[in-house]
C-alpha cells in the first residue's frame, strides 16, 4: 500500500501563512511578557490576536467549516498546528490550544444538534472558552480515571452533581464545563462514568484558587472546582449515560497528537534560537557551531524533531483511517513528551549562561514544556500500558499450557 506524505497545496499554503502570522504577529506578543498570558492581557489578548488569525484567513483550521475553520483532518492539522505553536500564544491566537481543540472535537463527534448549536458553536468561532473537568484530588481520578469520585444523582428534573476537580485547566473565565461524573459503579470501576455539559454561571459551580504550576501560557490558569448541589437538565448529558469513560477516548487520541503538533513547534524555535546563537558566538578559537560537542547537540536534535515527527504523523494517519489509535499515539505522545524536553535542553545548554536567561526564549519553552511529560497521561502510564499490550498479545497468540 502507498502512503503518500506529501501536503496539498492548500494546507502547505495554510501552514506557510501560519508561520508568517506567528512570527510576524504573535511572537513579540509573547516575548514582551515572556511568555505569561495573564501578563500579556488575558482574554482581552486572546480576542485581539484571534481578530487577526481570522483576517490572516488561519483561524480555527480544525473546526468544520460550517463554523468558518478549514475542517482538517488530523493529518493535515500536523504541519499548520506545529507552525501555530512555534509560538507559545500561536495555539491560543488560531483557537487550537488546549483545552478548547480538544472539547471542539468531542463536541464535533458526540454533542447532538441542539448541543451543538448551544456549546459548540461558540466555542469553534471563539466567542467563548471551556475546561475538561475530569482530574480530582487524591484518592479520586488522575492519571486512573477509573478512581472518579464525583457523582451525579438522578432527580426528578435530571442531575445532581456533587464533587470536586483539580488542576482543571481554563475553568477560570470558562463559559462552559464538561463534567464527568460517576453515575454507576464505584470508585475503580472501569465504566459508569457520564459527560455533562454544563454553564459556569449555573449555581452549584465554585472556580476555586489557581493551582501555581510551571507553566504560565495557559489562559485560565489550572484551578479548584468544586460541584456542591449542582443541577442540570436531563438534555445535559453529553452523548449517553454510562458512556463517559468511551467518549474520552474520542478525545483523547487526537489531544494527544494535538499536544505533540504544538509542543513539536515550540521546540523547532528553541532548535533555531540555539543553531542561531552557536553559528555566530566565538570560543575556544572558533564558532561553538564548529565544535565536535556542539555539533553532537545539533544533530540529536535534529534527530529527536524528525523521530517525534514522523510518530506523529503514523498516529494521525491511523486516526484518520478511523483506528483508536490508542498503542500508536501512546507511543507518539510518550516520545514526543520526552524528545520535546531534550530538545530544548539541549538548546539551553548550547546557549550556555545566555540560555538559562531571559535574554532568549529557551528558558521560558523549558519552563512551559515539562508539564507535557505529566499532561494527558504522565510517560510511565503510556509505558505501563503498552507494556501491558505488548505481553497480551503474546499470551493471546500463545495456547495456554
Amino acid at each position: 500500500m502507498t502512503i503518500n506524505l506529501a501536503y496539498s497545496a492548500a494546507v502547505t499554503a495554510l501552514a506557510e501563512r501560519t508561520r508568517a502570522f506567528v512570527r510576524d504577529r504573535i511572537l513579540p506578543i509573547e516575548d514582551s511578557c515572556d511568555g505569561d498570558i495573564a501578563r500579556a492581557g488575558g482574554d482581552k489578548v486572546r480576542l485581539s490576536m484571534q481578530h487577526a488569525a481570522r483576517e490572516a484567513g488561519i483561524f480555527a483550521p480544525h473546526a468544520h467549516s460550517e463554523y468558518g475553520g478549514a475542517g482538517l483532518s488530523m493529518s493535515d492539522r500536523a504541519p499548520v498546528f506545529e507552525a501555530a505553536g512555534y509560538s507559545l500564544f500561536g495555539p491560543t491566537a488560531l483557537n487550537i490550544a488546549a483545552p478548547d481543540e480538544g472539547n471542539v472535537h468531542l463536541l464535533a463527534h458526540v454533542a447532538d444538534h441542539q448541543q451543538k448549536e448551544r456549546f459548540l458553536r461558540p466555542l469553534a468561532t471563539g466567542a467563548v472558552r471551556s475546561a475538561f473537568a475530569m482530574t480530582e484530588p487524591s484518592p479520586g481520578a488522575g492519571s486512573d480515571p477509573a478512581a472518579l469520585r464525583t457523582t451525579a444523582t438522578r432527580t426528578p428534573r435530571g442531575w445532581r452533581i456533587d464533587g470536586r476537580k483539580w488542576f482543571i485547566t481554563g475553568a477560570d473565565g470558562a463559559a462552559f464545563f464538561i463534567v464527568m461524573a460517576r453515575t454507576s459503579g464505584s470508585p475503580g470501576d472501569r465504566g459508569g462514568a457520564t459527560m455533562f455539559l454544563a454553564d459556569a454561571s449555573s449555581p452549584g459551580i465554585t472556580v476555586g484558587r489557581h493551582l501555581r504550576t510551571l507553566d504560565s501560557s495557559m489562559l485560565g490558569g489550572h484551578c479548584e472546582v468544586v460541584f456542591d448541589g449542582l443541577l442540570v437538565p436531563p438534555e445535559a448529558v453529553l452523548g449517553d449515560v454510562d458512556d463517559g469513560f468511551a467518549y474520552a477516548q474520542v478525545r483523547l487520541g487526537p489531544a494527544r497528537m494535538t499536544h505533540v503538533m504544538r509542543w513539536l513547534g515550540a521546540a523547532r524555535r528553541a532548535h533555531d534560537v540555539a543553531l542561531e546563537y552557536v553559528a555566530h558566538r566565538e570560543a575556544f578559537g572558533s564558532r561553538l557551531g564548529h565544535l565536535g560537542m556542539t555539533q553532537e547537540m545539533i544533530a540529536d536534535n535534529e534527530i529527536d524533531l524528525a523521530a517525534t515527527r514522523a510518530l506523529m504523523i503514523k498516529a494521525c494517519w491511523e486516526l484518520d483511517a478511523g483506528s483508536p489509535a490508542a498503542e500508536e499515539t501512546a507511543i507518539a505522545k510518550c516520545f514526543a513528551a520526552e524528545a520535546v524536553c531534550r530538545v530544548i535542553d539541549r538548546s539551553v545548554q548550547m546557549c550556555g549562561a545566555t540560555g538559562v536567561s531571559d535574554e532568549l526564549p529557551i528558558a521560558r519553552l523549558a519552563r512551559e514544556s515539562r508539564p507535557f511529560r505529566i499532561y494527558d497521561g504522565p510517560s510511565e502510564v503510556h509505558r505501563w500500558a503498552l507494556a501491558k499490550r505488548a505481553l497480551r498479545r503474546i499470551q493471546q497468540t500463545q495456547p495456554s499450557a
